[in-house]
């Protein structure tokens, strides 16, 4: 698959967003919308969603082979920020409920993201059940742009290897290393607002939003100074994609350490 060197392609980023750490909700024709209490996606990227067997979307499953649905997904930000949705992404497709015989694995791939008590028996819990979405359809809307995706191009592509630790790093720069991302991008911050900064007035305060393999997207708002300028995000491309976190920690050192001296 062609790869930007300094952007996630479209169908990368949808697997990351249907990754299952963004919320998720299921819209069917006819049915009330239904929270999804926790979802994931295999490895050829079909969603299984774990609902309550009485929620009004399994109930509207009950007797049918399969129903239309599209499973919309809103990516939060784990840093408390104005503004903190980062993107959208719509699955459409057709829903169908697991087999009792399936349900163990399905429970199984789902506990490695969410490990909810409602997964340990699953097979014979009666009170939850566990869906899961064919793809027909992708579309995507993030700060890149919006996106149409056959399903063959979705199910190639995978997720951004760091989608399950992301809040981590991200949470932990925000309490550490403000300073640091400050200097990072401080002339860049500076040219995008429109002036500058070191001119005697205050620095904009640099908060990260979002990480993954190709760089980070930065939300820098001068809090002191509200006629700067509104918010905006700022993009920090690595010097090249980084696929495991040696290597990442290995670039935040080299980006970041010179900052702090």
């Amino acid at each position: 698959m062609k790869r930007s060197m300094g952007r996630p392609g479209a169908a990368e980023r949808a697997r990351t967003l249907a990754y299952g750490v963004a919320d998720g909700v299921l819209a069917v024709p006819g049915v009330p919308y239904a929270p999804v209490t926790a979802h994931v996606t295999d490895e050829n990227g079909r969603p299984l969603l774990l609902i309550p067997a009485n929620s009004p979307v399994a109930v509207a499953l009950q007797g049918e082979q399969d129903l239309p649905a599209t499973l919309r997904i809103s990516d939060v930000a784990p840093v408390a920020l104005p503004d903190r949705v980062r993107g959208r992404a719509w699955l459409h497709g057709w829903l169908t409920e697991i087999p009792a015989e399936g349900r163990r694995d399905a429970a199984l791939i789902l506990s490695r993201l969410h490990p909810r008590s409602e997964l340990l028996d699953l097979a014979g819990n009666k009170e939850w059940t566990v869906l899961a979405l064919e793809v027909a359809e992708v579309e995507i809307d993030d700060p890149w742009g919006t996106a149409t995706l056959e399903p063959e191009e979705y199910e190639a592509a995978a997720p951004d290897p760091f989608v399950a630790i992301e809040a981590g790093i991200l949470e932990h720069l925000d309490e550490a290393h403000r300073p640091e991302l400050a200097a990072l991008v401080g002339d860049r911050v500076g040219d995008q607002a429109g002036t500058r900064i070191g001119t005697g007035g205050p620095a904009p305060v640099i908060r990260p939003l979002a990480l993954d393999s190709y760089g980070m997207w930065l939300r820098c708002t001068y809090a002191a100074r509200p006629a700067a300028g509104e918010p905006f995000d700022l993009r920090v491309v690595f010097p090249e994609p980084v696929r495991d976190l040696h290597t990442l920690r290995c670039v935040y050192r080299r980006m970041l350490a010179p900052q702090a001296s």
